[in-house]
């Protein structure tokens, strides 16, 4: 979500007029942040500190700083780093042009949070940094009340499109060359509950639910209808809303691809309830059955929480037996970050730190084994990569190139011996695994694609839009962080 929105702040700034740094010294530096766990309050801070310098020996540079982390702490922050120009929340990105000229002609901080969506991001102008892969939010923000996340609070109630919108942006995506898009959402697949009652839904919902099936499921089989969208993937459900006709629309639908984020959080009933979490260990892994009954090689991925106030040796077990039985192709896994402003940040039973560190550790080991072991499997299978951009950070000293399988499994693979773009795909044949990755070293077939086109047609682009990253100058030396990202649904 965070990155789209990134996307949609570059459409904003070049549409204004700004254009990409390059090498040279920024005029704009804009953090669009995080507040899910503590580091992203601390790698904000220090980011800040760094570009001071930089910005007193650069008369006129301004330095934005926008998303959760903003909506969380408001005028903090200028209070903390007063040469901040402008704070913008996650309901109004789509003022920060003007809160930069407002800031240039006041020679003031600018501080601007409201406290519900100003506009749908997805009607702001968007500078995509993919020509053939892209983001669509169908939702934002989240009605669940989940005990250690601060999501709603910053992202306020769900509020969903209408699935004429969702579908019409689709269409003029796969227009512009897209091939694979992902549905966004904080609660992707209680899409349809920010209608209220179905009888107050607009007709259109109402046609999509006919036969009793979910908005959600209607929405991936509206996708599989449209012509040239070859892949559809969607980010993050929750299992409280994880129905069956959702699996059945997963599995009959030939572009949605088979592959499944499912957050578990955590494995023990106790805890599971003291995260305020609507289901059980039981009916997790009932899901994780139907999918894989469903759509046999589905990869399955999650999100763990370990050391959540109150967890015991016996609750910790039972997540590993829960990670033992689902057998997740990955994890994203991370200790507890006491979040101020959630309940479980009060609660009794906050577990020490040494002993948060020794069960991230064995849970860290267990699902790189069962990972590993999960891709050893894929030895021999052919698999349709979608030929990625930058996703192989050693391509160049393995002469390889890389991309998504249909699984979304990362695959590096064998330079073919006819010409290749990004958003092309490649056949392979996988012949070694690690638990991260696969290799396949013998030469596959290119099939040239529309998305391939779309990406070699942008090379000829004069430089625009902005960089998503942090400019080179000032930058601090990356932190490490926990593996993946936040995904708390």
């Amino acid at each position: 979500m965070n990155v789209h929105d990134s996307e949609r702040l570059s459409g904003l700034l070049e549409a204004a007029g700004y254009v990409r740094a390059g090498d040279s010294e920024p005029d704009v530096v804009v953090f669009n942040t995080c507040a899910v766990r503590e580091n992203a309050d601390n790698r904000l801070y220090g980011n800040l500190g760094h570009l001071r310098p930089v910005k007193d020996g650069h008369p006129g540079m301004q330095i934005a700083v926008g998303g959760c982390l903003a909506q969380k702490d408001r005028d903090t922050i200028v209070k903390r780093a007063p040469w901040v120009d402008v704070v913008f929340g996650t309901h109004n990105i789509g003022s920060l042009p003007v809160l930069l000229e407002r800031s240039r002609v006041r020679d003031e901080a600018q501080v601007e949070i409201e406290e519900s969506l100003v506009t749908f991001p997805s009607t702001l102008p968007t500078r995509r940094e993919s020509p053939y892969a892209a983001w669509v939010s169908i939702s934002v923000g989240c009605n669940n009340t989940c005990t250690f996340c601060i999501v709603p609070a910053l992202r306020g109630k769900e509020r969903d499109r209408r699935p004429g919108e969702i579908l019409a942006e689709v269409e003029a995506l796969v227009a512009d060359g897209v091939m694979e898009i992902t549905l966004l959402g904080q609660n992707v697949n209680a899409y349809g509950s920010g209608f209220g009652s179905l009888a107050s839904a607009p007709d259109e919902v109402r046609a999509m639910t006919s036969g009793g099936q979910s908005a959600f499921a209607g929405l991936l089989r509206a996708c599989g209808g449209v012509e040239g969208l070859e892949r559809v993937r969607f980010t993050s459900p929750h299992p409280k809303d994880f129905t069956d006709d959702v699996i059945a629309a997963m599995a009959e639908t030939p572009n949605v691809m088979p592959s499944l984020h499912m957050p578990l959080q955590s494995g023990a009933d106790p805890v599971l309830k003291a995260m305020r979490r609507s289901y059980r260990q039981e009916r997790f892994l009932g899901i994780i059955d139907k999918v894989r009954a469903a759509i046999p090689d589905a990869a399955i991925t999650t999100d763990i929480i370990v050391g959540f106030p109150g967890e015991t040796d016996d609750d910790f077990e039972q997540t590993l037996h829960v990670v033992r039985e689902a057998r997740f192709a990955s994890a994203f896994t991370f200790q507890y970050s006491k979040r101020p402003g959630t309940p479980a940040a009060t609660m009794d039973g906050q577990v020490p730190k040494a002993v948060v560190q020794e069960r991230y550790e064995r849970l860290v080991a267990l699902q790189e084994e069962i990972s590993w072991a999960e891709n050893k499997k894929q030895l021999g299978r052919t698999l349709e990569v979608l030929v990625a951009e930058g996703e192989g950070r050693k391509d160049n000293a393995t002469r390889r190139l890389s991309g998504r399988a249909p699984d979304n499994r990362l695959v590096h693979f064998q330079v073919p011996d006819e010409p290749v773009r990004p958003g092309d795909t490649v056949t392979v044949e996988v012949t070694y695994a690690a638990p991260h990755h696969l290799v396949a070293d013998k030469a596959g077939r290119v099939r040239r694609t529309r998305a391939g086109d779309a990406w070699e047609a942008r090379q000829g682009e004069a430089p625009q839009g902005v960089s998503l990253g942090m400019p080179s100058i000032g930058r601090p030396e990356a932190a490490p962080v926990a593996s993946g990202c936040s995904a708390h649904s």
